[in-house]
């Protein structure tokens, strides 16, 4: 039998890095990621979704749909959710080295 890593398996059954659903994937597992984070921290910092929401000024289904997937939320709201939490968080920006053209 072939062993494969995960990554030669998510090239064959997803698509190779750079594809779109490839991109679509990887996104979708970062903001599932990010949900549980906040999920998380507001656990540890034992408060209810509610509490956090009345922090943040929103409901608590608002946290509730945040912790199960943070794809639909703006930089601000993360940030105002974190801060309340009292945790940082730290963005990263890469650059591609592929060549940027104005069109």
């Amino acid at each position: 039998m072939k062993t494969m890593t995960l990554d030669e398996m998510k090239d064959r059954d997803i698509g190779a890095i750079g594809t779109e659903e490839r991109d679509n994937y990887e996104f979708d597992l970062r903001m599932e990621v990010l949900g549980e984070m906040i999920r998380s921290v507001r656990k540890e910092r034992k408060l209810t979704q509610k509490q956090l929401g009345e922090l943040i000024g929103v409901q608590k289904s608002q946290i509730s749909k945040l912790e199960r997937s943070a794809k639909n939320v703006t930089i601000e709201t993360i940030s105002k959710v974190f801060n309340a939490l009292k945790a940082n968080i730290k963005f990263r920006v890469e650059m591609n080295d592929s060549d940027f053209k104005l069109a």
